[in-house]
C-alpha cells in the first residue's frame, strides 16, 4: 500500500495531494448539476417538452453507471491515473459536443458521452481506499466529500446566473474550462496509487461474482443506493417543481437549489469527524434515518396546506444531510468487503447507485409532469429514504450474525 504520509503537491511520483481529489471529484459533481436551472429554458431552445429535456439527467446517469461497470476493473488493472486522464480527455470532447449541437437528440447524445468524467468521482474514491484502512477511508471519504459538497451547493446558483447573463451554452464553456485546468492538474500531481495487475479484463470482471454474492456489500450499497436515490429524483423534478409549481426564475432556483449541498457539507464533517468513534454501520443509520424522517415531515406539512418554495427547498438540507452521513461510510464499507478488489467494488458499487439514481430521476420527471404539484417527488423521496434505514438495518442484523458465529 504506498505511503499517504510522502505526499508532495505537484510532484506525480507520489500519491495525489487531498485537494487534487476533491477538485477531480468536484468537477464530476459539477457536471451533473451545474445546468439544471436551466432546463426550463433549454426546453424552450430545443422546441421540445420538458419529459425529453429531463433525460439530459437521467441519460447522464445511465451511462454513468454503465461506465461504471468497466472504469473500476479497468483501473485495478492498468492503474488510476491513465484511466483519469482518458476521462476528462473524452469529457472535454463531448462538452464541445453539447456546446454545438443543433437539436436535442444530438445534445442528449454527446450529455450522455459527458458522463466520462465518473471516472473522477469513482477513482477518487478508490485512491483514498489504495492508501488507508476502512475507518480511516470513512473519515477520509467524509472530508473528501465535504470538500466537493461545496460544488452542488453553488454550482446551480453560477449555472443559473450564467444563463440569465449568457444564456445555457454558458455553463457548457465554464464546464470545458473546469475540464483543461482539471487536466492539467491531474497530469502534474497524481502519481499512481494502485499497482499494476497482470489479469486480463476479463478476469477482472470475474471478481463480480465475489462481490455480487457477499451479503454485507449488497447491503451498504443498498443504503447507499436508497439514500442517493432521493436525491437523484430531487435532480430530476426539483427544476420542474421551482419553475413550474413555484414560479422561479433561473437564477432564483439556482440559489434555492443547492439547499441539499449544505445538509450534505455538515453530514460529511459529521462523518469525516465521527466515523473512526462510532464506526460506519451507526453513522449509515443514523444519516438514513434523518433522511426518511425530513421527507416524512415534509410530507405532513405539505399536506396540512403549508406548501412555500422556502418550505420545500428548506427541507432538502435533510436529504443533504444523510446523503453527507451514509455515502462516506456506506462506500467505505463496500470497497471494505474485498479490499484488493476497491476499484472494481467502487465502480460496481457506483454503477448500481447511478443506475437506480437514472431511473428515479426519470421517474420523478414523468410523475411531475402529470400532476403540477410537488407531492409526487415528496412520495418517491420519502420511499427511498425509509429503503436506505431498512438496507443498514439489515446489514447490522448480517454482522450480528457474523459475530456469533465467530464466537461458537
Amino acid at each position: 500500500m504506498p505511503d499517504p504520509s510522502r505526499v508532495r503537491y505537484l510532484d506525480r511520483s507520489t500519491p495525489p495531494h487531498l485537494s487534487t481529489l476533491i477538485i477531480l471529484a468536484g468537477v464530476s459533481a459539477l457536471a451533473m448539476n451545474i445546468f439544471l436551472p436551466s432546463l426550463p429554458g433549454m426546453t424552450a431552445y430545443f422546441s421540445t417538452d420538458y419529459g425529453i429535456m429531463q433525460l439530459s439527467v437521467a441519460l447522464y446517469l445511465g451511462f454513468n453507471a454503465l461506465l461504471q461497470l468497466v472504469i473500476g476493473p479497468i483501473s485495478d488493472r492498468f492503474g488510476r491515473r491513465p484511466v483519469v486522464l482518458t476521462g476528462i480527455a473524452l469529457f472535454m470532447l463531448a462538452t464541445l459536443g453539447c456546446l454545438f449541437a443543433t437539436t436535442v437528440e444530438v445534445f442528449l447524445v454527446f450529455r450522455m458521452a459527458q458522463a466520462a468524467i465518473v471516472v473522477g468521482m469513482v477513482l477518487s474514491r478508490a485512491v483514498v481506499r489504495d492508501l488507508v484502512s476502512q475507518d480511516q477511508a470513512a473519515s477520509m471519504l467524509g472530508y473528501l466529500t465535504m470538500g466537493m459538497s461545496v460544488v452542488p451547493m453553488i454550482g446551480p446558483a453560477i449555472g443559473g446566473l450564467l444563463d440569465d447573463a449568457f444564456g445555457w451554452h454558458a455553463n457548457f464553456w465554464l464546464l470545458l474550462a473546469f475540464g483543461a485546468l482539471l487536466a492539467v492538474l491531474v497530469f502534474l500531481d497524481m502519481g499512481e496509487t494502485a499497482p499494476r495487475k497482470d489479469a486480463s479484463f476479463r478476469d477482472q470482471i470475474r471478481d463480480y461474482p465475489d462481490l455480487l454474492t457477499s451479503p454485507r456489500f449488497w447491503g451498504y450499497n443498498l443504503a447507499a443506493a436508497f439514500c442517493s436515490g432521493a436525491f437523484f429524483a430531487y435532480l430530476g423534478g426539483a427544476p420542474y417543481v421551482g419553475a413550474e409549481v413555484f414560479g422561479l426564475t433561473p437564477s432564483q432556483l439556482g440559489v434555492y437549489f443547492g439547499a441539499p449541498a449544505i445538509g450534505y457539507f455538515v453530514g460529511n464533517w459529521i462523518s469525516g469527524r465521527y466515523s473512526m468513534r462510532f464506526g460506519i454501520n451507526n453513522m449509515i443509520l443514523w444519516g438514513a434515518t434523518l433522511c426518511a424522517c425530513g421527507m416524512l415531515t415534509q410530507l405532513l406539512v405539505f399536506s396540512l396546506g403549508v406548501q412555500s418554495a422556502f418550505i420545500f427547498f428548506a427541507f432538502m438540507t435533510f436529504v443533504g444531510l444523510g446523503n453527507g452521513m451514509v455515502i462516506p461510510n456506506a462506500t467505505s464499507g463496500m470497497l471494505s468487503v474485498r479490499p484488493q478488489l476497491a476499484g472494481t467494488a467502487s465502480g460496481l458499487g457506483g454503477s448500481m447507485m447511478l443506475g437506480g439514481g437514472a431511473a428515479l430521476s426519470a421517474f420523478a420527471g414523468v410523475a411531475l409532469g402529470t400532476g403540477g404539484t410537488a407531492f409526487p417527488l415528496i412520495y418517491i423521496m420519502c420511499a427511498t429514504s425509509l429503503a436506505a434505514v431498512g438496507a443498514i438495518l439489515f446489514v447490522r442484523y448480517r454482522d450480528a450474525q457474523l459475530a456469533a458465529a465467530a464466537t461458537r
